[in-house]
């Protein structure tokens, strides 16, 4: 079972993403399981989303947040300023984090794996949101898949189009760009 878990900012998608990279792994016959935490307070506040996938064939039975990720989604790098994201990351854990800087450039620490997408700039590009308040979660995901493997970039694509009611095929757009420019160091 692998599990992980995504910290962003309420108007993010974060929980969307979460059920996107759920779906994904659905099409490639994996069991799932998603779902969010956060507050009364949700636009701008941080949430958080949790995500199981079994193995192909396994099922899951445990239900409770996750506190040992294998994985760790940041959709806002400011979090890392305020919230110890890396809690309970496990030794070569990848953290995939949305800004511009370069994986050399964010004190990570040395027992993890790190990727970074520009998902603000390339959801700006597509339109995906407003300049104020990018949404991230389809082009963060795009990085996600690319640094891990998880799943395929058209398992992805296909999980977007269908689950994302507006503009899907830019959003789709949007993974692939990122898919396409992810950033990784520790591989």
């Amino acid at each position: 079972m692998l599990e992980i878990r995504f910290h962003g900012r309420g108007g993010q998608g974060t929980v969307v993403a979460s059920k996107i990279l759920a779906e994904a792994a659905f099409l490639e016959r994996h069991y799932v399981q998603s779902y969010p935490q956060y507050g009364v307070e949700r636009r701008g506040a941080p949430v958080t989303a949790f995500l199981r996938i079994g193995e192909k064939g396994e099922r899951l039975f445990v239900r409770s947040h996750i506190y040992e990720p294998d994985w760790i989604i940041v959709l806002d790098a400011t979090l890392l300023e305020s919230i110890n994201v890396f809690e309970g990351l496990k030794d070569n854990g990848w953290v995939v984090i949305n800004t511009s800087a370069t994986p050399d450039k964010i004190d990570v620490p040395v027992k993890f794996r790190i990727a970074t997408v520009d998902a603000s700039g390339i959801a700006l590009k597509w339109g995906l949101g407003s300049k104020a308040q990018p949404i991230v979660n389809t082009s963060i995901l795009g990085g996600f898949v690319k640094a891990t493997g998880l799943v395929s970039l058209d398992s992805l694509k296909k999980a977007i189009v269908e689950n994302v009611p507006v503009k899907p095929e830019d959003n789709a757009g949007a993974a692939e760009e990122a898919y396409n420019n992810v950033k990784t160091k520790g591989v």
